[in-house]
């Protein structure tokens, strides 16, 4: 049987609140959120990556956030550049990487 990969993409129809509830929901596993953009070249470049370890690491959940279409969440995640990476525990941010 093959597995469903649990990748979501943020657009204009989510708030921080609904961010907030998908990080809430996935309990104890790890949360990797891209924080990217359409027009930025590197986030472009990473996006197949980013995407082949949705098949890697089942376990894992993994979210896009299109900082123009969801800013609210950019902004209240303290996004200042693309790509940015941010890793979620229980809610709770446990690190970030960004270019």
């Amino acid at each position: 049987p093959v597995e469903q990969i649990q990748l979501f993409l943020f657009t204009q129809m989510c708030s921080f609140q609904k961010f907030r509830t998908e990080l809430t929901s996935a309990g104890d596993k790890l949360v990797v959120v891209d924080f990217s953009a359409t027009w930025c070249g590197p986030c472009k470049m990473i996006k197949p990556f980013f995407h082949s370890l949705c098949e890697k690491f089942p376990d894992v959940v993994f979210l896009e956030v299109d900082v123009d279409d969801a800013q609210d969440v950019a902004l209240e995640c303290a996004v200042q550049c693309m790509p940015t990476f941010q890793f979620y525990k229980q809610g709770n941010k446990v690190g970030f990487q960004h270019s």
